[in-house]
């Protein structure tokens, strides 16, 4: 009965200890994913500022290509976000 209860025991603390661990990454999985979308969110902000600054001055096309840029930017930041979220789950 004794041996029972230990091997119970240690099967319990096992497996509670492997949850944890499975939440852990959960967690590492959104932050990364947030600054991804953080880093986008600010990539394209920056490339709408530049934009405006070149609008003003008179220069459309190279207004319209600072908004691209940074639309081309943030999308990448998102897919770094998205690939470093992925690779956290899978630790």
């Amino acid at each position: 009965m004794r041996t029972f209860t230990i091997v119970a025991m240690a099967f319990l603390f096992a497996f509670v200890g492997l949850q944890f661990g499975a939440q852990a990454d959960e967690t590492k999985a959104n932050i990364e994913d947030m600054k991804g979308k953080a880093n986008a969110k600010a990539e394209k902000a920056k490339g709408e500022a530049k934009a405006s600054v070149e609008e003003a001055k008179g220069n459309k096309v190279k207004g319209g290509m600072e908004r691209a840029k940074g639309k081309t930017k943030a999308a990448g930041e998102r897919v770094k976000g998205e690939a470093k979220e992925l690779k956290a789950k899978t630790e």
